[in-house]
């Protein structure tokens, strides 16, 4: 439709950048209930006779739709724009949640796979990175800032969507049925909020130029920061995209392994202790991590406009292996200890993600940002699974072998200090990009287009204008 086409949401003069990050909000608040699923894993376990592991599987394969969609999609979120991406997100992913409905009314367990992770998994992919490269080019002096604020809402969103889940299913009933009609209920609900964002979001124009003012974070990583421009397909054959591909997994697969099973692990963990975790309290932990996840987008994010993203880096994935070591050393024998340590490990996933796209930046320029960053979502596709994986059958394991309380998931642990770890060391391994992957500039005789923003784009560029 014509009013989704690029040239319809170029920003008129005047128009405040402020504006942007809030149209971001609201599509990120909306996907943002992916991580709200271990709500409905003790429901769905119940009604449709199934394992912690085929529980997980429409969140694993959301993720991995989100990856790929992201990574396929990129492309054509550049070309079309975010007010085209938005849309279609919040088609996929309201449509996920009425197959899912669907699914659970009628007990087809492989609908509610379909729906919400393959049809909803692509909504959240091309909603998550619609409004990336848009924000960067509104806030090329504060890109850590910007993005932070966006994407803490992919982490924020399911601070409403866990206790909204868990008070339909109250209300609906925790059967198949009650099941139904809490999909149906969201699915409608996220429709009406998501468009919201598609009818708020703009780019900049050809000719907008930013405040003038010193980026916070200009000495932090002068080494790393580049002026040049890296195309998408040259950035896939540089070892800095693929140091960054690790780092990303590891930090996703540490955080995502906790996240999906938070209700069912708080309970498990301290299923032996003096004041046993109920499914209230397991809800409660839901939000704590979500609110963890939240506020670590923001703050790192913004933090690393001020030290740099490696140091920021070092600190997500170091201190975050000290955080597990710490849980699997404890084990029952403190809640306040555990909430802490899971609720820091929750918010340097989420500061990971609202980081990346700046380091990105950082590192190949504004060009084809977008794309890129879509393509290294796969990182998060590949860490949906190994994440919930690792803890799913290891916890399954050991309930098969007789174990109970912390012992479930020591384990599990362990292994995921030793991914922290690798990460760590892909960070260190990040070095500039070598000037032979650049964009030729005007002074090789072609224009790079990103790399000056504020010129307006030759005439024989039709996507000069938001480059």
């Amino acid at each position: 439709m014509a009013v989704l086409a690029r040239s319809r949401t170029v920003a008129p003069p005047g128009w405040s950048r402020w504006l942007v990050p809030p149209a971001a909000l609201s599509i990120h608040l909306a996907i943002g209930q992916a991580y709200a699923w271990s709500v409905f894993k003790p429901p769905l376990e119940s009604a449709l006779k199934l394992s912690g592991t085929a529980s997980a599987l429409p969140f694993q394969l959301a993720v991995v739709m989100l990856g790929l969609s992201a990574a396929f999609g990129g492309t054509l979120v550049e070309r079309n724009g975010p007010r085209w991406a938005m849309c279609v997100s919040a088609v996929c992913f309201s449509s996920g949640f009425l197959i899912a409905a669907l699914g659970a009314a009628t007990a087809q367990y492989w609908l509610v796979v379909l729906g919400y992770g393959a049809v909803g998994g692509v909504g959240l992919g091309i909603g998550y990175i619609s409004p990336v490269s848009t924000l960067l080019r509104w806030f090329p002096d504060r890109p850590g800032t910007a993005t932070g604020i966006a994407i803490m809402g992919f982490g924020g969103g399911a601070l409403i969507a866990s206790p909204a889940s868990a008070e339909l299913l109250a209300v609906f009933g925790r059967d198949a049925s009650g099941i139904a009609r809490t999909f149906l209920v969201m699915g409608l609900a996220y429709a009406v909020f998501m468009s919201l964002g598609v009818l708020l979001v703009r780019i900049p124009a050809a000719d907008w130029r930013p405040p003038a003012r010193p980026a916070p974070g200009a000495s932090a990583d002068r080494p790393l920061v580049t002026h040049a421009q890296v195309s998408a397909r040259s950035a896939l054959r540089t070892p800095q995209f693929w140091c960054l591909w690790v780092v990303l997994c590891t930090n996703v697969t540490a955080g995502i392994g906790i996240l999906e099973k938070a209700a069912p692990m708080v309970s498990d963990v301290f299923a032996h202790s003096a004041a046993p975790v109920g499914a209230t309290a397991a809800a409660g932990f839901v939000g704590l991590l979500s609110l963890a996840n939240m506020l670590g987008r923001i703050v790192w994010s913004s933090a690393s406009d001020l030290i740099g993203r490696k140091h920021v880096y070092r600190l997500y994935l170091g201190v975050g292996a000290l955080m597990y070591l710490l849980i699997a050393l404890a084990g029952d024998a403190s809640k306040p200890l555990f909430l802490v340590c899971a609720a820091v490990v929750l918010s340097f996933y989420g500061g990971g993600f609202a980081t990346v796209p700046a380091y990105l930046k950082d590192l190949f320029g504004t060009y084809q940002v977008g794309a890129i960053h879509g393509r290294l979502l796969t990182a998060w596709s590949t860490a949906g699974v190994l994440g919930p994986l690792i803890v799913n059958a290891v916890a399954d394991a050991g309930k098969a072998a007789g174990r109970s309380g912390p012992d479930l998931y020591t384990r599990s642990f362990v292994l995921m200090i030793g991914l922290l770890l690798v990460g760590f060391v892909a960070n260190e391994l990040i070095r500039p990009v070598h000037p032979r992957h650049h964009e030729p500039t005007e002074a090789d005789g072609r224009f790079a287009p990103a790399a000056h923003p504020a010129r307006p784009a030759p005439p024989t560029d039709p996507e000069g204008a938001d480059r």
